[in-house]
């Protein structure tokens, strides 16, 4: 398994009380899966996608990645984990103004340790599976907002990830330009990508081969297409 949540809780105390975000869940994703968890604001789901993507670890229970627990981890070995297996997609795209196409997909690449010219080649790998090759001299903001999520598609892409975590990835584009970025995690998916996909939207969840629903901290849902039970 590539992903094994093993009772996972994450309890944040306020004040007198406890809010339990994440409340003993417990699944597993296989290499190659397209899941969307999905939820209303307070379902867990974000705090859910920060414990996958090794921004935060659990109050209590297990997280395992590709076999390592990263329950325990330092805060140093979860930014080695994040820069090494994970790929982020966010709402907004969280691209650098001043940076070129070409330099915000080389970003994460320049932890790595990686010489000049493998950094390079991994770029242009990256900006030509999501069709941006010959925008890489471009600067953010002359490009539609369509191609500045698949150039954050393709930042996530670069680090050759384990796991693709999409947050709410087409929040802030109309309604044509987001079934464009779907479409094309869904190519990714066919390729052998492993995605997670973060929505309160049902339609949006619809691109996913597999729904996990979340309520209060619960999973109350985990269902594949055609309504049989993960």
């Amino acid at each position: 398994m590539l992903i094994v949540f093993d009772n996972v809780y994450k309890i944040y105390k306020m004040g007198d009380s406890e809010v339990r975000a994440v409340d003993g869940i417990s699944f597993t994703v296989e290499r190659g899966e397209f899941i969307a968890i999905i939820g209303q604001s307070g379902s867990g789901k974000s705090t859910c996608m920060n414990i996958i993507g090794a921004l935060d670890t659990p109050t209590a229970g297990k997280y395992y990645l590709d076999g390592q627990d990263v329950s325990t981890l330092s805060d140093n070995k979860l930014a080695e984990i994040r820069n090494r297996m994970l790929g982020f997609v966010f709402q907004q795209y969280n691209l650098i103004a001043k940076l070129n196409v070409f330099e915000n997909v080389e970003l994460p690449l320049l932890y790595s340790g990686l010489d000049q010219r493998e950094r390079q080649e991994r770029v242009r790998g990256a900006l030509t599976r999501v069709g941006l090759v010959d925008r890489g001299r471009h600067m953010p903001n002359q490009l539609s907002g369509g191609q500045q999520q698949r150039v954050s598609i393709a930042r996530a892409l670069v680090v050759n990830p384990s796991v693709i975590l999409a947050d709410e990835p087409t929040g802030a584009l109309d309604s044509q330009t987001g079934k464009e970025v779907l479409g094309f995690l869904r190519q990714l998916n066919s390729e052998g990508n492993t995605i997670i996909l973060i929505t309160h939207d049902a339609e949006i969840a619809a691109a996913a081969g597999r729904h996990i629903r979340l309520q209060d901290g619960r999973i109350i849902a985990d269902e594949r297409k055609g309504g049989a039970a993960a």
